[in-house]
């Protein structure tokens, strides 16, 4: 039996495919809650819009397995490395090993909330000493501080663990 690969994606954007034997298959387990991201765990699943893709692999049982090219000589060996895509699998526990590195930065840093954008200005103009923080600003306030030469990264608040509690 040919399966489906349907790329699936949770609430909180986390990307992974499924693999059923149907649409109505997907839509029966999804109903159930069993379809679940392999990161997170949530059961709020969305299919996402994507190319077909049947798994067939078993009608070539017989046949030898496939491989990818073989790079023209004078290519590096990295460039041959990214030939290869990495499966559904490894990419989900990418996905999970940088959610907990993102995690593991956040926790050592200073919540320093809504004053967020005046602590960034204060230590980036050695009124206080540096240290890493963590808070909130409007768009506009991140615009501004960039413009300013201020380095920051938005973190969405599912990776900042005492903002979920």
């Amino acid at each position: 039996m040919a399966l489906k690969v349907f790329d699936l994606s949770c609430e909180h954007d986390h990307v992974f495919e499924g693999w059923f034997s149907s649409l109505d298959s997907y839509q029966d387990q999804l109903s159930r809650g069993l379809v679940r991201c392999p990161v997170c765990h949530s059961d709020q699943i969305t299919r996402r819009v994507s190319a077909p893709h049947l798994n067939v692999s078993h009608l070539r049982a017989g046949s030898a397995p496939r491989t990818a090219p073989s790079a023209p000589a004078g290519t590096d060996v990295a460039a041959r490395a990214a030939v290869a895509a990495p499966s559904g699998d490894q990419m989900a526990r990418l996905q999970a090993e940088v959610l907990r590195q993102i995690r593991r930065i956040v926790r050592q840093t200073d919540d320093v909330g809504a004053r967020f954008a005046d602590e960034a200005r204060r230590m980036h103009s050695g009124e206080i000493k540096e240290r890493p923080i963590r808070g909130t600003a409007s768009v506009e306030e991140c615009r501004e501080l960039v413009e300013e030469g201020i380095s920051i990264m938005p973190i969405p608040d599912i990776l900042d663990d005492d903002r979920l509690q």
